[in-house]
């Protein structure tokens, strides 16, 4: 399974993102003993539109573009479900093993995503009630994909 990570707005080079390419090395490495192809980031523009409607419509059209046929796609949202490292893990596996050939986490712009793009997501997920900068909920996301491999292939990273 091929996993991807979409996000609206680049990220600019400093710790953070050091920080980022760590987590996607890690989980790259450790991913494909479990069947995960590859962990690849695709940034696309902020749109530039004077209206919030308009630019979260170019956005979503953007990043529905860049969605694989038949994708289980999983939505980045402050007000989406938490999850446990443990069944966020689960979630992983059950697509894997349901023959999935690629998971895609969206990250939306400042503005969220159109509803046409939510409702094609499988589940939105959130990091807690908080609202998060999208570098570190970038950062957050890769961690908690490296921390499901851990998982499930046992390794000790992830302790309950």
């Amino acid at each position: 399974m091929r996993v991807l990570l979409l996000a609206v707005g680049r990220m600019k080079s400093g710790a953070e993102a050091e920080l980022a390419e760590r987590y996607r090395k890690r989980a790259a490495q450790a991913g494909r003993k479990l069947g995960l192809r590859e962990i690849e980031i695709i940034e696309i523009k902020e749109s530039r539109a004077a209206e919030t409607a308009k630019r979260r419509i170019e956005e979503s059209i953007a990043l529905a573009n860049l969605l694989p046929d038949r994708a289980v796609m999983m939505l980045l949202d402050e007000k989406g479900q938490s999850l446990g490292s443990g069944e966020f893990a689960q979630k992983i596996r059950a697509w894997r093993d349901g023959g999935s050939a690629d998971l895609v986490f969206v990250i939306g712009g400042p503005d969220g995503v159109a509803q046409s793009l939510r409702d094609k997501a499988v589940l939105a997920l959130a990091f807690g009630p908080a609202t998060w900068p999208h570098q570190l909920a970038r950062v957050m996301l890769l961690e908690q994909i490296y921390r499901a491999i851990t998982i499930l292939s046992g390794h000790p990273y992830h302790r309950e």
